[in-house]
């Protein structure tokens, strides 16, 4: 079983040495090289990184791949070993190939577990973070082109929990038919998007929204997975995430 997981970064940085991980500069046509493979060949988006954000990865490594899965992580954030002990080192925890082909051997797709909000849906908290038009403008296009999978959406948009990170290892077929359906929308949300007024961290709005439709593909498609926990390869300061979230919540952005 052949699997290629890409490492999704824009600066050198650990890689494990399995030979599964293939780290790749996102952006690699419009930054400085860094060393590693970059997303500007073949068939990509490469110029667009910075509202694509690591989906630049993602769109090349499901046009120019071809493995039997096919998967994306982060430089900072991995998938997590189940054979170690959370206090471990971390470098050690990251998943191997062969634990990996283990799960995969019983369903097609990995993903992380799911992230939980608990005192808000994941619709509010995106408007708490980022615009509300961006959502709005998404499901209007959901409605328009493939309105099979507005209830999937709807229902998402209520839960207080969902699968984020853009994370996930996939059969090649499923991970093509997501790519098709994800970028179809995705392209038609950026003629249609007015981000006048933005900051450069609201441009990255087409990955923000991507994180927001995977679990609608996935259950619209009736398609089991795996969960794996996630190895942050860097401290997380959960303090100041908390207080963050919360000043988002209760004082958010004007047009929330």
């Amino acid at each position: 079983m052949q699997t290629t997981i890409i490492v999704a970064t824009h600066k050198p940085y650990w890689v494990p040495d399995d030979p599964m991980y293939l780290p790749v500069q996102m952006g690699h046509a419009v930054h400085p090289a860094c060393g590693y493979i970059g997303d500007d060949t073949g068939d990509n988006i490469s110029e667009r990184n910075a509202n694509f954000c690591e989906l630049t990865g993602l769109y090349w490594a499901a046009h120019n791949i071809d493995s039997d899965y096919i998967g994306i992580v982060h430089y900072r954030r991995y998938f997590a070993s189940r054979r170690k002990s959370r206090f471990a080192d971390k470098k050690s925890r990251v998943i191997s190939h062969e634990e990996l082909c283990s799960i995969l051997a019983t369903t097609n797709v990995v993903l992380p577990k799911e992230r939980h909000y608990f005192i808000e849906t994941n619709y509010t908290q995106y408007i708490h973070a980022h615009h509300k038009q961006d959502l709005e403008v998404t499901r209007a296009i959901i409605a328009r082109k493939c309105p099979e999978y507005l209830p999937a959406y709807d229902l998402y948009m209520s839960k207080t929990h969902g699968h984020h990170f853009n994370m996930f290892v996939m059969k090649k077929e499923l991970l093509q038919h997501y790519c098709t359906w994800l970028f179809d929308i995705l392209f038609e949300l950026e003629r249609e998007l007015d981000m006048t007024g933005y900051t450069v961290n609201d441009r990255r709005v087409f990955g923000f929204v991507s994180e927001r439709l995977l679990d609608a593909w996935l259950t619209t498609n009736n398609i089991s997975f795996e969960e794996l926990s996630i190895v942050y390869m860097e401290h997380q300061n959960w303090l100041r995430k908390g207080t963050a979230f919360l000043k988002r919540k209760f004082f958010p952005k004007k047009d929330a």
